[in-house]
Order: structure tokens, then C-alpha cells, then sequence
């Protein structure tokens, strides 16, 4: 709506109603907060009824001398004639995994120019061990985003024989053209930081993005505007093209379950078998589904942290019921064991000590970072279990600890971003320029303090953790005009294999799948009964429909549920 087209007087009732109805000044957070939905809606029924009354929007049916109804919208940018690279696959670098071919690609930055500047993408391709049987191609993505996706694993055994395997380095990402908003390690360091819980904290948080921000801007180049899933799906199709393949048969776990509804809706016809693991819903990840939505962080309104939520709590349920849990404690409710070691670690941080390392301190925030991390793995349950149980021994005011308690600490949850150990390449921001240029979000960085309490209630630790995570889009500075928002429906030359956890995922929430496999125009759900991130190589009955579907183009049938080789507890043997 364009108050600018209101007289004066009309202009002032719009902002008035806008103060009264939809906002909540907050000394707090420093800015404008939407106060409920309820206070939203009434404004916009106020604002539309103004806008009747100036004769700007008529009310009823449409009026018979309206202008004519809009051309439907162009069809999305496609590969647009760009020059399909060629490929000499050779040796790779001397510290990659063995068993790999390496290979280069240029694309265009901008496919609205396909002949003009280029960028190079870094290819990696496990060869399919029968290669007189070989059956085609098969691409990968890790996730992420800003996860390498050079070296793809072998999928399956079954796969590994047939396909081979190829996996590439995302535009801006990794060994590819690299995005880089920082010159040193010191500058990506105003985007490490744990999620705020004081307003002290959130203000550096704020004010470290936003400098972070600027630097990006300064530093990053054409890139910056050129970072879309779209993009990455259109470089997809021009490496289909130049592997010599018909159509495109993809595996993508996570954020690379983005990328396969995004290319699945630009190139339907060229759409093979395509799997898509650990979920994200596509409408959630850009605009959400409604207008209102566009003023939460993208990063909330995902609900990533009901996921983590549902994930913890199956945890803790197979913990109570097994003698092998080390955090177990029979007739105790071990959720509120857990919140009571929460709230001590608000209080105080704890000090546990690793096998064979140093004594660490453990923060809050850290501890929900260790324990998300832990949950995309039900391998990892046993690890976390000790883990919590060694961190309540050692808040624990009844107990006069003389040394450290031992256990391992799990690894945290993953950020987006390619950092190398040992050469510096780029901060975060090369996942976060993925994310902001696919997504909607609101423009005032104090927005997220809102939410991220918000969520909190809804899942202690997870909701701040998943919320603060997409602050940099606030003031990201890059905008790729050509990212893909949908819709989402288009019918696929092949149905689309759609995996979930149903028990808990604790980065994509089982849901997304369900939603992703009604949305998509063609689509199979499959589910895995258990916790974790992605559901490959954690079933014989998951790995067997991947087999059957890529080999022989067989769906499993309509709501089968798998379920896990191991238990949680399991003991390491039978886990091997």
C-alpha cells in the first residue's frame, strides 16, 4: 500500500491506525515490534477501508470498465543459451579423498547475460565402479548452505555400482569462485558469535552484523548479487548438459533439499530421479504463506527449533527407558532434570573435562549448541548422554566436585559457511549469502530479539539458537533479482522422492516433508521412524527404496514407514 496516494488527512487516520492497531513501541528491543496478528489484521482492515473510501480500491465486485487483467507472469530464467562448459576431468588436489576425478566449470555470473562475465565452479566426480553397466549420474549437495559439496559420498553400494557420483562446490562457495566480504580471519570474526541472552549481548550482536555487513558490501563484489538457489539450480542444468545427461537425477540432504524443489520447478521437464532428504518447505524458506509472514526473520518462521524440540524429547524418552543412558535417573522426569541443569548453567558456568584433554568451561550457550549438534545424530545419543549427565554432576550444588567430571564433548550444530582449518578462505558469509538472497525478511535488525524470545518459550536454547541465526539479513546489502520464490507445483518429468525423520529432526522438522511432498506438483513421501538429520545409511529400508528408485525408477509405496538398523543406545559394536 502507497500512503503517498492518500490526501493528507487520509494519510495521517493510515498512520494513526498503523501506531493504535499493529506496532508496540518497546524500550526494550529499541524498535518497533508487531504487537499479535490480531492488532496486524485490524489494521489492514482499517488501511483497506480507507483506501475504498478514496476511491483507490472499489469494494464488491470488480467494476466492468476495469482495466484489462494482467499478462500472466513470464516463465522463470532458465539456462538462457548460456555456453555449456566443457569438462577435463583429471587428477584431484594432493590432500582430497582418494578415488576421485576433479574437473572445472565456467558459468555465467549473471544469467541474464549468459555470454558475459564467468565463474568457475570446482567439480568432483567417485566414478561408478561397473562403468561398462553404468547407468548415469547422479548429483549431490550437502547442505548447508555453504557446505562443499566437491567429494559427494557413494550413496549407496547399489549407487556407487552404477552412477557415478558428482558433486560440485555451490557458486561463491568452497574451492569455486569464492564470495569474500572479509580480507582476515579477525573481520569473520564479527559473525562468531553465541546466540545473545542479555540486551548487552544483543546489542554487540547487532552492531558486530551490521560492521560485518558494511564490509560486505565494500568487499564482495558482483557475486553478491548473483548467490540465488535459482542460480545454483541453473548452474545444475548447465552441468547436466555437459555430462552428457538427458535429465538430472540429484540426491540433496538439507539445505540441498532446497535446491532440489528449486530445480525441480525451473526445469520440470528435465527433473529425473530426484531425492530430497532432511526437508526444508520451499514457501517457509522464501516468503512464507502469508503476507505477514515477510516480518519474521525466515530463520523463525522455518520452526527449525520445533524440530530440535521433538528430537530432544524423543532423546530423552529412549533415555528413560534404557539402562544405558548415562543422564537416565529411574522415577525422575528427566525433562525436568534437564531444565534444572539448564537453569544452573544460566546461573553459572560448568567445567568438564574431555578424555585426555584440558578441563573446558561450558556455557549455556554452548551447551544448547553441543547438545542441537548431538541431536542430528541418534548415533550420537550415548555421547550426549554423558555429556548432560557430566554437566548436572558438576553444577550440582550438593556435590563437593573435587576434579572435573570426564566426558566427551559432542560436536556443536553446524553454521553455514566454509572455513578452512588451516587457509583462510572466507567467513559465514558465504552461506549467508544464500540464505538472504532467497529469503524474505524484515529490515530492523531489533525485530529478532523479539522472536528469538518468542521462540524460547516455545523450545528453551533451540528457538535462539535457529532464530539469531539469519540476523545478517537485515542489513544484507546484496539483492540476486533473479531468485526463485515459486510457485512450487509444477509437474516433474519424474515424481519427486521426499525423506523424513519423523521422530525429530532438529534442523528440518518432520513436517516440512509432509508439506514439501503435498506442495511439490509430483512427489512420494517416505518416512524414517527415529531422531536426527537426514535419514540415508540409518536404514536398510531407506537405502533399499534409494536403490530402488534410481536403479529401477520404483517408488516405495504410498505411507511407508521405516525403521531405524539400531537403537539410540546401542552398543557401539552392533552400531558398526
Amino acid at each position: 500500500m502507497c500512503h503517498s496516494l492518500l490526501p493528507p488527512s487520509e494519510r495521517t487516520m493510515v498512520a494513526e491506525a498503523a501506531r493504535h492497531y499493529g506496532r508496540d513501541q518497546s524500550s526494550e528491543s529499541g524498535g518497533w515490534l508487531m504487537r499479535r496478528d490480531r492488532g496486524v489484521r485490524t489494521f489492514f482492515a482499517v488501511s483497506a477501508a480507507l483506501l475504498v473510501a478514496a476511491g483507490l480500491v472499489t469494494a464488491g465486485q470488480p467494476n466492468a470498465a476495469a482495466a484489462p487483467a494482467p499478462k500472466p507472469p513470464a516463465p522463470p530464467l532458465g539456462t538462457n543459451g548460456a555456453p555449456v562448459p566443457e569438462l577435463a576431468w583429471g587428477p584431484c588436489p594432493a590432500d582430497s579423498p582418494p578415488g576421485y576425478e576433479c574437473a572445472e566449470a565456467e558459468v555465467p555470473l549473471s544469467y541474464r547475460d549468459p555470454h558475459g562475465p564467468a565463474i568457475t565452479l570446482a567439480l568432483g566426480r567417485l566414478p561408478a565402479t561397473d562403468q561398462a553397466g553404468k547407468q548415469g549420474t547422479i548429483f549431490y549437495n550437502p547442505g548447508g548452505p555453504g557446505g562443499s559439496g566437491q567429494f559427494p559420498p557413494e550413496l549407496t553400494p547399489g549407487l556407487h555400482e552404477k552412477f557415478d557420483i558428482v558433486g560440485f562446490d555451490p557458486r561463491g562457495i568452497g574451492a569455486s569462485t569464492p564470495l569474500r566480504c572479509f580480507a582476515t580471519p579477525e573481520q569473520a570474526q564479527l559473525l562468531d558469535h553465541q546466540f545473545p541472552t542479555t540486551l548487552r549481548e544483543q546489542k554487540r550482536v547487532i552492531d558486530d552484523t551490521a560492521a560485518a555487513m558494511r564490509l560486505c558490501d565494500r568487499n564482495a563484489g558482483p557475486l553478491l548479487d548473483h548467490m540465488s538457489t535459482a542460480n545454483v539450480a541453473r548452474d545444475m542444468d548447465l552441468l547436466r548438459q555437459a555430462l552428457g545427461e538427458e535429465k538430472t537425477s540429484y540426491y540433496g540432504i538439507s539445505y540441498g533439499s532446497h535446491l532440489g524443489a528449486v530445480y525441480a520447478n525451473l526445469f520440470p521437464e528435465r527433473a529425473g530421479a530426484l531425492v530430497i532428504d532432511a526437508v526444508l518447505d520451499p514457501v517457509e524458506w522464501t516468503t512464507g504463506y502469508r503476507p505477514l509472514d515477510r516480518f519474521q526473520p525466515f530463520s523463525y518462521r522455518l520452526g527449525s527449533f520445533d524440530g530440535a524440540q521433538r528430537a530432544l524429547g524423543t532423546f530423552l524418552s529412549a533415555c528413560a527407558e534404557d539402562a544405558r543412558c548415562a543422564f537416565r535417573e529411574p522415577g525422575r522426569d528427566l525433562r525436568e532434570k534437564y531444565d534444572t541443569l539448564l537453569d544452573r548453567l544460566e546461573r553459572e558456568p560448568a567445567v568438564i573435562q574431555p578424555p585426555g584433554g584440558e578441563p573446558m568451561e561450558i556455557t549455556y550457550q554452548q551447551a544448547i549448541q553441543t547438545t542441537l549438534g548431538a541431536l542430528y545424530s541418534a548415533d550420537l545419543a550415548p555421547v550426549l548422554a554423558e555429556y548432560l549427565q557430566a554437566l548436572y554432576v558438576a553444577t550440582d550444588p550438593g556435590l563437593r566436585v573435587t576434579s572435573p567430571p570426564v566426558a566427551e564433548i559432542p560436536p556443536a550444530a553446524p553454521t553455514p559457511g566454509y572455513q578452512d582449518a588451516d587457509e583462510f578462505y572466507a567467513g559465514p558469509e558465504q552461506g549467508i549469502s544464500v540464505f538472504c538472497a532467497d529469503s524474505r525478511n524484515p529490515g530492523n535488525p531489533w525485530v529478532w530479539g523479539h522472536y528469538a524470545r518468542k521462540a524460547d518459550r516455545k523450545a528453551r536454547g533451540f528457538g535462539p539458537v535457529w532464530t539469531w541465526l539469519s540476523l545478517p539479513c537485515a542489513t544484507w546489502p546484496g539483492h540476486d533479482r533473479d531468485a526463485y520464490s515459486g510457485p512450487w507445483h509444477r509437474r516433474t518429468a519424474e515424481p519427486v522422492l521426499v525423506i523424513g525423520n519423523s521422530l525429530g529432526d532438529p534442523a528440518t522438522p518432520y513436517e516440512d516433508a509432509v508439506r514439501t511432498s503435498r506442495l511439490l506438483g509430483d512427489a512420494r513421501l517416505l518416512t524414517l521412524e527415529s531422531f536426527g538429520h537426514g535419514a540415508r545409511g540409518e536404514s536398510a529400508c531407506i537405502d533399499a527404496a534409494l536403490d530402488a528408485y534410481f536403479l529401477d525408477g520404483k517408488l516405495p509405496p504410498e505411507g511407508t514407514v521405516c525403521q531405524p538398523d539400531r537403537g539410540p543406545f546401542d552398543t557401539a559394536a552392533a552400531r558398526e
